[in-house]
C-alpha cells in the first residue's frame, strides 16, 4: 500500500531553481531504483532522472548540468533539485518506482505529478 505524493512544483522564471520532492512510506525509497519523469501538454512522457538503491545516477541530456536526483532514506523523500530552469522545463513532473511483482514481472508505480511551469 505504499504511495508516491510529490511536491515542490510552482511557478519560476528562466534561469531559476526549484526542489521537487517525492515522499513514500514503507521501504520502497530504500530498495527501489527510483525516477523523475516528465511531461508536457501534447508531448509524450519523458524520463528526466533516475537514482539506483545503491544511489548511482544517470540523467536526460536536457538536463545534464542543470538537475540532480537525491535520496534521504530517513525520511523517505526523493529529492530533483532544478537550477538554471528553461521554459522548456515546463511540464507536469511524476515521481515513478521501479517494482517487481512476486512472479518476477516488473511494472512502474506512479504518483499524481506536480506542475512547474517556468516563464520567460
Amino acid at each position: 500500500q505504499v504511495q508516491l505524493v510529490e511536491s515542490g512544483g510552482g511557478l519560476v522564471q528562466t534561469g531559476g531553481s526549484l526542489r521537487l520532492s517525492c515522499a513514500a512510506s514503507g521501504s520502497v525509497l530504500r530498495l527501489n531504483t527510483m525516477r523523475w519523469y516528465r511531461q508536457a501538454p501534447g508531448k509524450q512522457r519523458e524520463l528526466v532522472a533516475t537514482i539506483t538503491s545503491g544511489g548511482s545516477t544517470n540523467y536526460a541530456d536536457s538536463v545534464k548540468g542543470r538537475f540532480t536526483i537525491s535520496r534521504d532514506n530517513a525520511n523517505d523523500t526523493v529529492y530533483l533539485q532544478m537550477n538554471s530552469l528553461k521554459f522548456e522545463d515546463t511540464a507536469v513532473y511524476y515521481c515513478a518506482a521501479d517494482r517487481l511483482l512476486s512472479d518476477g514481472r516488473a511494472y512502474t508505480q506512479w504518483g499524481q505529478g506536480t506542475q512547474v511551469t517556468v516563464s520567460s
